[in-house]
């Protein structure tokens, strides 16, 4: 259990835009924020990957599988985010976001479903006003290789359009050279012209290189008014592991040690099997604590998942493994 003080209601608000003020003076400039990043604690690479793996090796039985099965369903941002998206793929993944199990209505919703951009609309008009969100990638998704005015662009036509949630890439060469105050300053930009949407920070920890990278991008989105902080596009070979994961959780727990300002966390890509998630929310448990098993603070970036949810969960209610042919194809 956590070892920090119970939330208070101003953690249970959205991060504000810019640095809270015990960090006010870290993102003063280049040097400063440089400074404080690499005066973070360094991380035990052996130590972190012993406790990752520790954890995942915790055995869930019965009624608490069931349980985490129906929260891991809640928590996931059904996503689709192929050049060959059309309006009746999104149509449909939004049908089966709000519907999972057309056998069993009990089967919670997924927490959202994610797109490009110009596929918002269709997924608002598909949903039929379902508690659902809609989340849009943007910032020149995946590569984030694109001028400021163009990656502010995008994410203000995805807001215009109904994005309730916006992914946003930083720039990992900037970041990768050393350009923090650079890398803080895309997030803040990013964040006012959200408005009322939340925002999920994509850090791409595959390409980061080393831990102590993906520690210092996770203080950076927060400080910079992040509402969650996510590992992967899943578009590159290493995406969401058990290790990059504890570190962001690590981190938040931290942060809002801090601050009282509390953010979510979404690992992506990679996560297929309910004995993968499972593992995840006993790190989620065991690390940040019960105020983030819940879909406000904690998402499953995956599609192929449900699925395996689905005939676990299936299997739990009649006693017999279904098999594929029983759930939709995405």
């Amino acid at each position: 259990m956590p070892t920090h003080a119970p939330a208070t209601p101003e953690a249970q608000t959205h991060a504000p835009s810019g640095a809270p003020a015990p960090f006010a003076d870290a993102t003063a400039s280049d040097s400063t924020l440089r400074r404080f990043l690499h005066g973070l604690p360094g991380v035990d690479a052996v130590g972190l990957e012993a406790r990752a793996a520790a954890l995942g090796t915790r055995s869930i039985k019965t009624t608490a599988k069931a349980y985490a099965i129906d929260l891991a369903i809640s928590m996931i941002d059904l996503t689709t985010l192929e050049g060959a998206d059309t309006p009746g793929k999104v149509r449909a993944l939004a049908a089966k976001a709000v519907n999972p199990d057309p056998t069993d209505r009990t089967t919670p919703r997924t927490a959202a479903v994610c797109v490009y951009p110009d596929m918002v609309a269709t997924a608002r008009e598909a949903l039929h006003g379902a508690d659902v969100k809609v989340a849009s990638v943007a910032t020149a998704f995946p590569a984030g290789r694109a001028a400021l005015p163009v990656k502010l662009a995008d994410v203000r036509d995805a807001v215009a359009a109904g994005a309730d949630e916006i992914d946003m890439v930083i720039d990992r060469g900037a970041f990768l050279a050393g350009r923090y105050l650079e890398t803080y300053e895309l997030i803040t930009a990013v964040k006012a012209e959200c408005g009322p949407a939340r925002l999920k920070v994509i850090f791409e920890t595959g390409e980061l290189s080393t831990y102590d990278n993906i520690r210092r991008a996770s203080w950076i989105g927060m400080m910079a008014g992040a509402d969650f902080i996510k590992t992967s596009t899943g578009k590159v070979g290493v995406n969401a592991t058990p290790a990059n994961t504890l570190l962001m959780l690590e981190a938040v727990r931290d942060f809002r040690a801090q601050t009282g300002v509390q953010v979510g966390v979404k690992p992506a890509g990679g996560i297929r099997t309910t004995k993968d998630a499972i593992k995840f929310l006993v790190l989620v448990n065991e690390t940040a604590g019960e105020d983030w098993l819940d879909n406000h603070w904690f998402r499953f970036g995956a599609s192929s998942l449900l699925n395996d949810l689905l005939m676990q969960r299936q299997k739990l209610a009649t006693g017999r493994y279904s098999g594929p042919d029983y759930v939709t194809v995405d």
